[in-house]
């Protein structure tokens, strides 16, 4: 820590009156705080960003400005980054975010979103990276580490253990030590420890009893104290609900939806039990020294030690005329998030080689509403602004041009929403939203699929685009179930009948049911939200000018996971509101299946399902081969392994490939998963060119937490290391004795 700073920002808060205190860590517009004018404190401006900078909003109201200049790169979602199994492009588009947020004066930007996804009903999972700790840490350092390079702050979200939208301001979650250590720390451990996050947003829920805004064994013992985080810590919208307890817990900022902000339970309530006694302002002290630390870490101002007139010390603060300037909607952060859209799109099912198409054809027919609606101004506060969107229909058109003719069938109906004069965001602290409805064929759907299905026997080539959007994929509600919506399962089944060569493509943010058709499929490709580049992206991967390299960075089920189908565990009732005017009333979630989440469940429980973790084809073909294990030694013991082998492109085209190692026990106990991601690389490979793939485990990658003894323990014994395409493709395999 660097003392002079601390001295120095220790006498600029001598300087500062309990108001002007107060007004630094609550809320004074909806997106920022208040400054101190009088002594040149800037206000900390911040903004929505999973996907991109939110327009400017009204500061007082759920209301954008209508400004002519806050349009803004489209990004592709945490889901699409994580499936690019890329760190490279994850740091990439961390900067696009970054640079975008600098460009548009903001010194906070609430992303990313590393939240575990534990189970494929979670409707905010298009958010989040992947139901696996490991993959999520390793792309979420480099995403936060993109985005601090232009001197703005990343508010790494939403820790933690926000893993649900029913009730998420009344869920009460309990897990045991283990879970919470192996699962659904990890990340935001990495992001603190290895990519220096300047700000963590505190969850909505509470954690054994307690709201996690408030909860001095989260926040402070572990994320304070364990892991050294000295950054600023700001609550979710809305997630704070007393004010002796906020202030005296590590949580710094409080922000909410509502526009009285003096109200704020860290405002004037504050204020008013200082001043009775009831609460120490030393509080307030350490909330600010965190605030001031983060804006002389972004460059926002300087201090400077001078004398005044009586020869004492003083702190004049400056604005540091160094910051970065950032940009926004460049040409060059277009390309890359083409880049980052290009590398996740996932190739599922390739049979018989249908894939790529030819560019040549001279007719094609698109079918599904997925394949021209916008998405970019959906999904809650993930909407953005964008300045364009190149739409599936659109990026094929395009890419084919004039000689083919690209015909278009809705083929499904997507029932138009309400307009409603009043933001969703008002109403988030009373709203608790069911799923909708939306599986069932309405008559306009039925009507459509009728024509579709006419139209597609007069074509040769079909090409298919449904899945999700953001009436599903939605902030403040999570899905029934994992049917796709629109009555697109009868409609799909029936174009196979008459097309069983036609070209799928589900868009989604989250996992679908495929089990009514898959089979019958010889082609199904998945891509997620993919930003304003998506459609090109698509378009060159089905026409082979892209070859596919995208790996799923969570398993495609059937179903909702039986563990998930009990009120107890997910994703409980809606609550009354007279049960809401109680404070100790709230929704018991039991994450009664530990650290068994997602493909750990699966294996575990020998459930199939569609498509594995990690499950991702190309149109060329790799080998593995020559697998070596070398000890690393130490001193004192072993620190760890190298693991080296060779992988081999046998095709005739260039082509991307994820080497994937997992690790596991060669016996396994019943405690413990069958096997784990521990590492992964990502290389690219010319046609019958040959690469040597080198992957490091450590001896931490071997244990797990002892919840009886508060530590991690090294468990010795027999390991087997599993090197391959995916969870389930494994190609090579070695044992070894720890």
């Amino acid at each position: 820590m660097d003392k002079v700073l601390e001295n120095r920002i220790c006498l600029l808060i001598k300087e500062m009156t309990l108001e002007e205190k107060t007004g630094m860590i609550h809320g004074a517009g909806l997106f920022r705080t208040a400054g101190v004018e009088r002594i040149h404190i800037p206000p900390l401006k911040m903004s929505d960003g999973p996907m991109g900078v939110r327009s400017e909003f009204v500061n007082d109201q759920w209301m954008p400005v209508g400004t002519p200049d806050d349009y803004v790169t489209y990004c592709p979602s945490n889901s699409a980054i994580a499936m690019t199994w890329n760190r490279k492009l994850a740091r990439n588009a961390g900067k696009v975010l970054g640079e975008e947020a600098r460009g548009r004066g903001k010194d906070v930007i609430l992303a990313p979103g590393i939240n575990i996804k534990r189970t494929p009903a979670c409707g905010r999972n298009f958010e989040y990276i992947s139901e696996d700790p490991r993959l999520t840490s390793e792309l979420a350092v480099p995403i936060v580490r993109g985005i601090e390079t232009s001197d703005v702050a990343a508010c790494v979200k939403h820790f933690a253990m926000n893993n649900q939208e029913t009730e998420r301001l009344w869920v009460n979650v309990e897990a045991d030590e283990r879970t919470m250590r192996e699962i659904y720390f990890p990340a935001f451990q990495a992001v603190v420890q290895k990519a220096g996050a300047k700000s963590i947003m505190g969850s909505y829920n509470l954690i054994r009893g307690t709201h996690v805004c408030e909860n001095k064994d989260i926040m402070g013992t572990v994320l304070r104290k364990e892991w050294g985080f000295d950054g600023t810590i700001i609550s979710d919208w809305g997630a704070v609900h007393t004010t002796k307890g906020t202030a005296e817990g590590p949580l710094d900022i409080e922000m909410s939806v509502t526009s009285d902000f003096d109200d704020y339970f860290l405002a004037n309530p504050l204020i008013s039990e200082i001043r009775k006694g009831n609460i120490d302002e030393a509080c307030v002290d350490e909330k600010v020294r965190n605030i001031l630390r983060m804006m002389v870490r972004l460059h926002m101002i300087e201090l400077t030690e001078v004398p005044d007139s009586d020869g004492k010390k003083k702190i004049l603060v400056q604005k540091n005329k160094n910051r970065k300037a950032g940009s926004y909607n460049t040409a060059k952060h277009r390309f890359e998030v083409l880049k980052v859209a290009r590398e996740s799109i996932t190739l599922l099912k390739n049979e018989d080689r249908k894939l790529p198409l030819d560019p040549a054809i001279d007719k094609v027919l698109v079918i599904g509403q997925n394949a021209v609606i916008s998405q970019a101004m959906g999904g809650g506060s993930a909407e953005i602004k964008a300045l364009y969107e190149i739409t599936p229909l659109l990026g094929i058109s395009k890419f084919l041009g004039g000689n083919c003719e690209v015909r278009y069938a809705r083929g499904y109906d997507i029932p138009a929403k309400k307009e409603s004069d009043h933001n969703w965001q008002e109403d988030s602290l009373d709203a608790s939203k069911a799923a909708a409805e939306t599986a069932k064929e309405t008559e306009d759907s039925a009507r459509l699929r009728k024509e579709a299905v006419e139209l597609a026997k007069e074509y040769k080539h079909v090409i298919y685009v449904g899945g999700l959007n953001h009436d599903q994929d939605l902030e403040g509600q999570d899905r029934a179930d994992l049917t796709l919506p629109y009555g697109q399962d009868r409609l799909i089944t029936e174009l196979l009948e008459v097309r069983p060569d036609m070209t799928i493509v589900m868009l989604a943010g989250s996992p679908v049911s495929m089990k009514p058709w898959a089979d019958r499929a010889k082609a199904i490709v998945w891509m997620s939200y993919s930003g304003m580049e998506g459609g090109t992206a698509l378009a060159e991967v089905l026409f082979g000018a892209v070859n596919p390299s995208g790996k799923l960075a969570e398993t495609l089920p059937e179903e909702i996971p039986e563990c998930f189908r009990k009120e107890a565990y997910f994703p409980g009732r809606p609550l009354t509101d007279e049960e809401k005017k109680h404070m100790n009333a709230h929704l018991t979630q039991t994450y009664a299946e530990g650290i068994f989440v997602g493909y750990r469940y699966y294996e575990k429980n020998r459930i199939p399902v569609q498509f594995c973790f990690g499950h991702g084809l190309s149109y060329t073909d790799f080998t593995y081969d020559n697998l070596k294990i070398e000890e690393i030694p130490s001193k004192a013991c072993a620190n760890g392994f190298d693991v080296q082998l060779q992988v081999r492109n046998v095709g005739a085209l260039e082509g991307k490939e994820t080497v994937q190692l997992y690790l596991g026990e060669k016996t396994v106990s019943p405690e413990n998963p069958v096997k784990e991601l521990k590492a992964f690389e990502k290389i690219c490979l010319r046609p019958r060119e040959t690469k040597t793939v080198l992957l490091k485990i450590t001896m931490e990658d071997f244990m797990h937490y002892d919840e009886a003894a508060g530590t991690w323990r090294l468990k010795h014994g027999d390991y087997r290391i599993y090197v391959g395409s995916s969870l389930q493709d494994i190609q090579l395999t070695q044992d070894i004795t720890i």
